[in-house]
């Protein structure tokens, strides 16, 4: 059984945002599964991520059907606000998986982490899997504990790396698991990183029987390995020019 941890005492007060988030209970993305993934507004997007919310900067989110949902959803015409996605992921049965943020990021205001937002997430989240990843800055000491807090309390935050470098000084940090974006020509199911930690290669990238649903490696708060997601998207470009800054070792599939 989960415990929820004390919440993460900060100096950062709680933002004056609007979280605008929107909920598809069963999703009809092949990655994903048929699972219920949220898409949150742009404006939490932290400035640390260097694909930011355009095609152009390398977002997968910003282009295709899903960058049509994801500007209605910033605009408010589409979602609910933060209390109410709330009460939603509370009233989920137990046990379910879920993906938080298919678009998005953690409520914050783009430098540090909300973290009574966070917190009002992570309670409604007991006795759920919910899952999801960041891009906030790990360099600062109060979005570590927020994250810290998340993945001690069974909601967990994989913490977003840009290169299999960057991966390595996220994963000594040791507050939570570790993904990274890879460039869009990696060979193989498994690569290493510069320290030689192992990165699986998404198999809902290369196998059309696998998604989200079926894996659920992303879940796992307690995995030491590294998740890569090959560039991909309209913006796969710019994404795999900075995940091509570190080379990561090929290893035999």
């Amino acid at each position: 059984m989960v415990r929820l941890q004390a919440m993460p005492v900060t100096t950062q007060p709680r933002t004056d945002m609007t979280y605008h988030v929107h909920m598809t209970m069963k999703s009809s993305n092949a990655k994903t599964g048929p699972i219920p993934v949220s898409t949150t507004s742009a404006a939490t997007c932290p400035t640390a991520c260097p694909f930011r919310t355009d095609a152009a900067g390398g977002c997968y989110a910003a282009s295709g059907p899903l960058a049509l949902h994801w500007r209605a959803v910033t605009a408010g015409e589409r979602g609910t606000d933060w209390p109410t996605f709330v009460g939603t992921i509370a009233a989920m049965p137990a046990g379910t998986l879920w993906r938080h943020n298919q678009a998005g990021d953690l409520p914050g205001d783009g430098t540090s982490i909300d973290v009574e937002a966070l917190s009002e997430l992570v309670r409604a989240n007991i006795g759920k899997r919910g899952f999801t990843y960041t891009h906030y800055s790990a360099d600062d000491v109060g979005n570590r504990l927020a994250i810290r807090y998340a993945n001690a309390s069974g909601f967990t935050v994989n913490l977003s790396a840009n290169d299999t470098a960057h991966a390595d000084t996220l994963a000594d940090l040791g507050i939570g698991p570790v993904v990274t974006v890879l460039p869009r020509d990696t060979v193989g199911r498994t690569v290493r990183t510069p320290a030689g930690r192992t990165v699986v290669v998404c198999p809902a990238t290369y196998r059309d029987d696998v998604s989200c649903a079926t894996c659920q490696l992303c879940q796992r708060a307690d995995r030491t390995t590294i998740v890569g997601f090959p560039a991909h998207g309209s913006g796969a470009k710019k994404a795999s020019a900075v995940a091509s800054r570190t080379i990561a070792i090929k290893v035999a599939a």
